[in-house]
């Protein structure tokens, strides 16, 4: 369970091809103990072994195993979250794998605007799979509605990316591929792998969602460093040296998100509000978004950050807006 008692919610994403399906069944194999229930973006893509048949009219079934359950979403995914929730049996995990073309954003967005469900279930990472053989010749296919633009998306959004298929190419390929994922996404952190084989530990109950508890761990974690960013692509932080006042920088987000959400693929953000004591943690995905207290700030320091992702950013107007709101 995640804090609070949230049953943590993993959504996969990652191009065609890149393992996604492979990496399903590693979870669902591996002995970890936990009741995890998969959820298919896509009618009949089911990615479990073969003597699991799926009827019509089957929504979820259960594996052999008892310790997974699996549905299709061939409604709304708030429909199939509450159905999971009104089982009398329960589970430690949700898996959601995306279609090799999906947008992970509208999935992302669920967590946002529903209450019961952002009552019980917790957005633990977007994690991305990359093709480590065959992910720069489709960033290569670049265009906004192409096969490149795809690619860029599901990097772009991952909290976590697992670069697999490693062992299909040179390690220096590997590195030159590292260096193009970090160019897309300053701060995902990066692993790699073969069949998508990876320590469940480092893709499950990762908590990188959540920026508070992200930053604890790596205080540089929001920084945007100096990486060659995708020129179609970029990644904007703000330092925040002082309060912000909450409602002038609620307002100002709001309006900026109005006229550009399209273009702000992610926001995270860690700082200081009025005079409460709290460290404030921003999540946002393209116009929604979500400020809420954390733990305390240690001493007086009271520095803090906030990093844009989108496309053609204009940095010197964001940094402008956000530092309007600094409590004079």
């Amino acid at each position: 369970m995640h804090d609070g008692g949230k049953i943590p919610v993993t959504v996969l994403t990652g191009f065609l091809g890149s393992g996604k399906t492979t990496l399903v069944n590693h979870i669902l194999t591996a002995q970890h103990g936990y009741r995890i229930a998969v959820i298919e973006n896509e009618f009949g893509e089911i990615p479990i072994d073969n003597d699991l048949v799926l009827n019509a009219d089957e929504k979820i079934i259960e594996m052999s195993n008892g310790c997974c359950l699996c549905c299709t979403a061939r409604t709304d995914l708030i429909d199939i979250l509450r159905s999971l929730l009104a089982r009398s049996d329960r589970f430690d995990r949700i898996l959601i794998e995306t279609s090799g073309l999906a947008d992970p954003n509208p999935v992302a967005q669920t967590f946002f605007v529903d209450d019961e469900i952002e009552q019980h279930f917790a957005l633990d990472a977007i994690l991305t799979l990359v093709d480590a053989k065959h992910v720069r010749a489709h960033l290569a296919e670049g265009d906004s509605a192409g096969v490149g633009s795809h690619v860029v998306d599901q990097i772009a959004f991952a909290d976590r990316i697992v670069i697999n298929k490693v062992d299909l190419v040179a390690p220096e390929v590997v590195r030159e591929v590292r260096e193009t994922v970090r160019g897309i996404n300053a701060t995902a952190e990066i692993i790699t792998s073969q069949y998508a084989a990876v320590d469940i530990a480092d893709v499950l109950g990762i908590g990188a969602f959540d920026v508070a508890r992200t930053v604890s761990g790596d205080p540089h974690w929001l920084d945007d460093g100096d990486h060659q960013h995708d020129p179609r692509l970029t990644s904007v932080g703000v330092e925040v040296d002082g309060r912000l006042d909450h409602e002038e920088f609620e307002s100002w987000l709001r309006a900026h998100l109005v006229a550009r959400g399209d273009d702000v693929y992610r926001m995270k953000g860690l700082f200081a509000v009025d005079d409460d004591p709290r460290r404030f943690v921003l999540q946002g995905v393209h116009r929604l978004f979500d400020i809420r207290p954390s733990t305390p700030w240690r001493g007086d320091e009271r520095k803090g950050k906030v990093v844009f992702i989108g496309r053609d950013l204009d940095r010197a107007e964001l940094t402008r807006g956000v530092l309007s709101c600094l409590v004079r």
